[in-house]
């Protein structure tokens, strides 16, 4: 590659076509345990929501890519995480997901050794002391654990930057939204035939909204022009003061939220117009969890690989309990009308899939419109200490309006 920017400076795009990652990394057995060694196991990873862990002495049980993870409240209610694994032979030391320890302890159930809740060994069953041993060097092994907004992350590098420092300008863009007062209202979890990237690629472009998502385009007008913002329109400086739809990249006209019928259920306390104005703000922390943002509700869309070419997708709708115990509160059509684009999401992103198994293919192509996609895949490349295509890539506008999904 030459020093000529990847990226225009003027709009958001692509200054050329770029080549895409190679079709068998969507493919390959041995590539995809790859990115589950040097992404997902080194990487802030979404777990569950903090009330799901009430109180001292709760645990829940995770799996990162192959890695058992166990999380609990100690007696102090602070947030600890340990690989779920004993460290006497490698039992599994919790076998539930879920549960209330009967005492501040944690006993491994093939032999017995038993560890604080603080990870520290403090007994070792029925064994005898025996010369060379000592408690004090077999804790359990600890991961780094967060918390933002009531959502809990795992790094299993308990050396990990901290979250906070990674993911400041993120939590920034949406600090009005009261994430840790909402509570659950609906999750929907779905199987997926494709690779976990080819979610994040189709998430990052709109290229496909008008033919595939319909509806969605028509609540965002600027969707329907397949482009994401207003920037993302070389021309966007001729029309830089217009407030229409289809050219701000807001929500239709009398539209309020993304449900059935545009309508919002009212809005969450400390919103403010700046923060509406968009119709959504999305807060994206690779390589897990994306979060949409509207006036009435928060929804998260959690990503899983399970094989190199099937994932799965759980998505959780949050509400704040005062508008859910209103007599008039719909949540269906919030619901619905969520549950209606991730399936036709997933619809797209299996027909990507399918494709890729041709022989004959070996990568494809990034147009001027897939600049987010080309981030992506250069995220990626990084991740897997491979060359980056983006060296001395000049800044640009802002592009904070995100895609759908």
């Amino acid at each position: 590659m030459d020093d000529y920017p990847v990226l225009e400076t003027e709009f958001n795009g692509l200054s050329r076509a770029m080549p895409a990652l190679p079709a068998a990394w969507y493919l390959d057995p041995a590539h995809h345990a790859r990115e589950m060694s040097q992404i997902w196991m080194r990487n802030w990873v979404y777990l569950c929501r903090a009330e799901t862990l009430e109180g001292p002495k709760a645990f829940r049980t995770f799996t990162i890519a192959d890695q058992p993870i166990l999380l609990l409240r100690d007696a102090e209610g602070a947030l600890r995480g340990f690989f779920n694994t004993c460290r006497h032979r490698g039992s599994i030391l919790c076998q539930q997901a879920s549960g209330m320890l009967d005492k501040p302890l944690i006993t491994c159930p093939y032999h017995q050794w038993a560890y604080d809740l603080s990870g520290r060994l403090r007994a070792t069953g029925p064994m005898r002391p025996v010369e060379g041993f000592d408690r004090a060097d077999h804790p359990l092994l600890p991961i780094s654990v967060a918390e933002w907004g009531g959502f809990v992350f795992a790094n299993l590098d308990p050396d990990a930057e901290a979250f906070e420092t990674l993911y400041g300008a993120e939590m920034a863009y949406v600090a009005n939204w009261p994430l840790a007062d909402l509570r659950m209202g609906h999750s929907y979890t779905k199987r997926i035939n494709c690779n976990w990237k080819i979610f994040w690629e189709n998430f990052n472009e709109c290229l496909h909204c008008p033919n595939i998502h319909p509806e969605l385009s028509a609540l965002v007008p600027i969707y329907g022009r397949a482009i994401m913002a207003r920037r993302d329109d070389p021309d966007w400086a001729q029309t830089a003061s217009e407030t229409a739809a289809h050219i701000s990249g807001g929500l239709r006209a009398g539209a309020t939220s993304w449900s059935m019928d545009g309508s919002a259920q009212g809005r969450l306390p400390g919103l403010t117009e700046d923060d509406l104005d968009a119709g959504q703000r999305y807060v994206t922390l690779m390589p897990s969890i994306f979060v949409a943002h509207h006036a009435d509700y928060v929804r998260s869309v959690q990503i899983t690989p399970i094989s190199p070419v099937e994932m799965e997708i759980t998505a959780e709708w949050f509400f704040h309990p005062e508008m859910t115990a209103r007599p008039d509160f719909d949540m269906g059509k919030i619901v619905d009308f969520g549950i209606l684009v991730m399936d036709q999401d997933a619809d797209a992103c299996e027909m990507n899939q399918a494709g890729l198994q041709s022989r004959a293919f070996e990568r494809g192509v990034l147009m001027q419109e897939e600049y987010e996609v080309f981030l992506f895949q250069d995220w990626i490349r990084g991740q897997l200490g491979e060359p980056k295509l983006s060296q001395g890539v000049a800044s640009r506008a802002s592009r904070r309006a995100k895609p759908k999904a």
